[in-house]
């Protein structure tokens, strides 16, 4: 159950297939694992040991990738960051997680030098550049790298319970909440996701968003398993996303909404271009349904949805059955459970909104060092989502809101999602997100953030006016409109909400 056998396995059996692709880097299978082998050799000769942990704090690139595998083979453990952690969170990461080593590049050397005085377990010294640096006494990747063996590293069981990494939840205030997988969870992300998306040997992967948030596992993992060739780009650009689907030959991608919506308005948007495409996933955030029809219409049935967390429950909308639940986020997969509990727990009847709640092999767990928060979120195994929803008669899901989004306006429940479902049908209107404000009156009223066409002008007041003639009750009338050039994201393209709502409470 050791992820670093599978990367053996296509060496052996396919040396010679195209195993990934960024920029102008080419790497056959028998190429990228006697990399991944000479990380591995180096991390080792480098004092780290089977449990260990091993942090990046990198951009997408090939190095991040080989760090990963190369973890994986040597039973150590990988802590992703994000590249937009400031100073605090970034030590604060850093302690939370143990990690010995971090695997950086000279970008972040002002960042990492203001950090080290508050680092509890790392030195200067625990610190390896992927770039050549200004300071001789740093630690270069890729000068150790070319000396070390290539061999497969010897003398290391690694084990299906072993942790393969921790993962930090995107929000980076407050307790940090590192979420635990093991060699075996990983794997499973692997068998589950090529079934479900029917990714195959010859498919060709295709991800544009940072990998080192856990919904880039979600297409990684089953391009591992399966040896299909992964494409990874170093970041989203909607027009050469496009190009490279058509040179490449691109067969799956993955994306949130906000990259969707960009890629429909690019200007070289044709869907000539994009015909070898086989899947088109969003995921991260629900897709309004004005920009699901348009991407069916445009480019039909290669449609699919997945909700998930990354604590280990995900349900997917089949391209297949988007025909007949356009609105759902699907069903769970084979060997994951579902209900729909009360605020007793216990579960409810088909088209009943309660707490989503899921198992399945992907389950963490747990959270790294929070056993408190780890028996709050996962009940008598099962995982309690936060987020609300129903299901259907045929057991499909229907997800009302995130249960943190919700707005308690005059003592009713509010959901966001059905008031921008409303908004993204303004013809001037590329993307819009509501979140709760205070309100002297009822507490909590609904604000609407939103972000034009670029060729469009409209007026705030007008833009309320027309909401709020088109909502279907007075409680989910807007008490403010703002028009902004674009929303805070993290580096996966997810619009922070919590950021909007603090800039207006």
């Amino acid at each position: 159950m050791n992820i670093g056998t599978i990367f053996k396995r296509h060496a052996l059996y396919q040396p010679n297939k195209l195993a990934v692709v960024f920029k102008d880097q080419r790497l056959t299978f028998l190429e990228l694992n006697r990399e991944i082998n000479r990380t591995a050799n180096m991390l080792l000769e480098l004092g780290i040991k089977k449990g260990d942990k091993v942090a990046t704090l990198l951009p997408n690139c090939i190095e991040l990738l080989e760090v990963y595998w190369a973890v994986g083979k040597i039973g150590a453990v990988v802590v992703p960051l994000s590249t937009l952690l400031l100073k605090n969170a970034l030590i604060s990461l850093l302690n939370d997680s143990e990690a010995v080593l971090v695997v950086t590049n000279s970008q972040f050397l002002e960042l990492v030098e203001k950090a080290l005085p508050d680092l509890k377990n790392l030195e200067q010294k625990d610190f390896l550049f992927t770039d050549v640096t200004a300071k001789r006494d740093h630690k270069n990747y890729k000068e150790l790298k070319s000396t070390a063996n290539h061999d497969e590293p010897a003398g290391i069981e690694v084990n299906r319970d072993d942790m393969f990494n921790i993962m930090y939840s995107s929000g980076t205030t407050g307790l940090p909440k590192g979420i635990v997988h093991t060699h075996e969870i990983r794997i499973a992300y692997g068998t589950s996701f090529a079934a479900s998306f029917r990714v195959a040997p010859e498919s060709v992967v295709m991800h544009a968003g940072a990998i080192v948030f856990n919904g880039a596992f979600v297409d990684l993992m089953p391009a591992v398993f399966q040896g299909s060739t992964y494409i990874l780009l170093p970041q989203f650009d909607p027009v050469e996303y496009i190009e490279t689907i058509e040179a490449e030959k691109v067969t799956h991608v993955m994306m949130v909404p906000a990259q969707i919506i960009a890629m429909l308005e690019a200007p070289n948007f044709d869907p000539d271009k994009l015909q070898s495409l086989e899947m088109i996933l969003a995921l991260g955030a629900p897709l309004h349904m004005e920009h699901k029809e348009k991407l069916n219409h445009l480019l039909p049935d290669r449609f699919y949805e997945l909700y998930g967390l990354t604590e280990g429950f995900v349900t997917v909308l089949d391209k297949l059955d988007y025909r007949n639940k356009p609105k759902s986020v699907g069903t769970p997969p084979p060997l994951f459970e579902m209900k729909i509990i009360d605020h007793g727990n216990k579960e409810v009847p088909p088209n009943e909104v309660g707490e989503i709640c899921g198992r399945g092999p992907i389950l963490t767990p747990g959270y790294f060092r929070q056993p408190d928060l780890t028996n709050e979120a996962i009940v008598d195994g099962w995982l309690h989502s936060g987020d609300m929803g129903y299901v259907d008669e045929d057991g499909f899901l229907y997800l009302v809101d995130r249960k943190k989004d919700m707005i308690i306006s005059g003592g009713v429940n509010v959901y966001p999602r059905d008031i921008e479902e409303i908004v993204v049908q303004h013809p001037a209107i590329r993307e819009a997100a509501v979140f709760g404000v205070p309100d002297e009156k009822w507490g909590e009223s609904p604000m609407a953030a939103v972000v034009l066409h670029e060729e469009d002008t409209v007026t705030e007041d007008d833009l309320m006016e027309w909401i709020n003639s088109r909502v279907g009750a007075k409680f989910q009338r807007v008490s403010q409109v703002r028009i902004l050039t674009d929303f805070p994201r993290n580096v996966a393209g997810k619009t922070l909400k919590r950021e909007l709502r603090n800039q207006y409470s």
